[in-house]
């Protein structure tokens, strides 16, 4: 086999491994609530506190505190933890079936922009397609989240591989760019197919 492009390839989870979809969330939320949940999504961003919180800087229920203020809805952190919880829908199992015939072939990490509350729900539902990375790193117990510079170093210094030798898969273009800033070759993934694409060196080889 000759030389690969990349030693290490380094996966998002949601978008990527795993299905999300916001709109359950603000759905449960509109339930308990009623309030109309295409207005909770307009309501909604991904704002200092969500961030803070992805950095395991505040907990889930500051997190919640923060959702009441912003949102402007009064619910109890139960009904907060129950539509935060919802998000999570299926595995993208074209990407999935992809990670089975590499596992042998190449080191898989992930690394996730994600809270310990989301981490406890998705570390049981997606147990078989995680079961695929030699780790994963979270962004919550890293007290780092991607895009920042940092993070990127911190787990390249973790896996033990130069920068330049890791190849990461992310949804968003933001990801994207601050890997490749940081020395990492990345891949913007629309879809399963830019995986394969990106992936076929390793799919290929005798």
């Amino acid at each position: 086999m000759g030389r690969m492009p990349a030693d290490a390839l380094l996966f998002d989870l949601g978008g990527v491994v795993m299905g999300i979809d916001w709109d359950r969330a603000f759905l449960r939320w509109a339930q308990s609530c009623g309030e109309d949940a295409q207005d909770l999504g307009m309501r909604f961003t991904f704002d200092e506190p969500y961030e803070r919180h992805e950095r395991g800087e505040i907990g889930e229920l500051d997190y919640y505190a923060a959702l009441r203020r912003s949102l402007a809805i009064d619910i109890p952190d139960h009904d907060f933890r129950a539509g935060w919880g919802a998000i999570f829908t299926e595995p993208v199992r074209e990407t999935v079936a992809l990670l089975e015939r590499l596992r042998d072939r190449v080191a898989l990490y992930a690394f996730s922009n994600t809270n310990e509350a989301h981490r406890l729900v998705w570390s049981r539902q997606f147990e078989h397609a995680l079961a695929n990375f030699r780790r994963v790193f979270v962004s919550s117990q890293m007290g780092l989240r991607k895009p920042e510079r940092a993070s990127f170093d911190y787990v390249a210094r973790e896996i033990g591989v130069p920068a330049a030798r890791i190849l990461f898969f992310d949804d968003t273009a933001a990801n994207v760019e601050g890997a490749r800033a940081a020395g990492l070759a990345a891949v913007h993934v629309k879809g399963p197919d830019d995986v394969r694409d990106a992936v076929r060196p390793w799919l290929e080889a005798t």
